[in-house]
């Protein structure tokens, strides 16, 4: 199977306002197709696992390489908006703009046409439809509710069909009804699109829809106990 993500010996060590040492010899091989869940205590770095994993932030020493591209030496901005979705609990929406100007977000940010008649425009509606919110294209996102706001985020993290979709706490925020829509639809992409997921989460029920489970415990991943 091709391997879409591999991490090698990844540190992270915060100095200010004292020393934290977050992260200390993670390695981590993902493949396409691939689920895994992340799971461990707060404050032991799930987050910042996670951002790393994104290229949000730069490990202290260590190697990271996404489709076989180097994502910690030099610029990654590309790579980052062309193979990595992001969905966070907050979802992250710019709340003035309407649900189809949130997901054509990422191909404004590569400067991709965004016209009606554009392919991207086109995709953007076919997310919406696939999340069930064909019909709130036009709205303000400040007018859906939760749930409705994380599937749009969904949808925008999708646009620009990226291998690895990288979620925290994705369902953090929502009752049960709209957590488990947001689970299946998620998992739908994994399976369905042959994308790589990597959740972040404390919900015990959804780790164990993933294909793989790992804790995260005093700077090290471990499989997680059968419990």
């Amino acid at each position: 199977m091709t391997i879409v993500l591999s991490a090698r010996n990844l540190r992270k060590t915060y100095t200010s306002p004292h020393e934290v040492r977050v992260l200390e010899d993670v390695s981590l091989d993902l493949h396409a197709g691939e689920s895994l869940a992340i799971m461990g205590k707060s404050g032991e770095g799930k987050t910042t696992l996670l951002h790393i994993l994104g290229t949000l932030e730069r490990p202290c020493s260590g190697s990271l390489h996404i489709k076989n591209q180097d994502a910690v030496q030099g610029s990654y901005d590309h790579l980052r908006n062309q193979e990595i979705g992001f969905v966070f609990q907050s979802f992250n929406l710019l709340e003035d703009y309407t649900v189809i100007e949130n997901v054509l977000m990422p191909a404004r940010i590569a400067r991709m046409s965004t016209s009606p008649s554009s392919p991207m425009h086109k995709r953007a509606l076919e997310l919406l439809e696939e999340v069930g919110l064909s019909e709130r294209a036009g709205f303000p996102a400040k007018l859906l509710s939760g749930g409705e706001k994380q599937r749009a985020a969904i949808a925008r993290a999708l646009l620009n069909d990226p291998a690895l979709l990288l979620a925290d706490e994705p369902s953090g925020n929502l009752d049960a009804g709209n957590s488990e829509k947001i689970h299946q639809i998620l998992l739908d992409c994994c399976r369905k699109k042959g994308k790589t997921l990597v959740i972040v989460t404390h919900d015990r029920q959804l780790a164990a829809l993933m294909d793989r489970q790992l804790v995260l415990k005093e700077g090290h991943l471990y499989e997680k106990d059968g419990d």
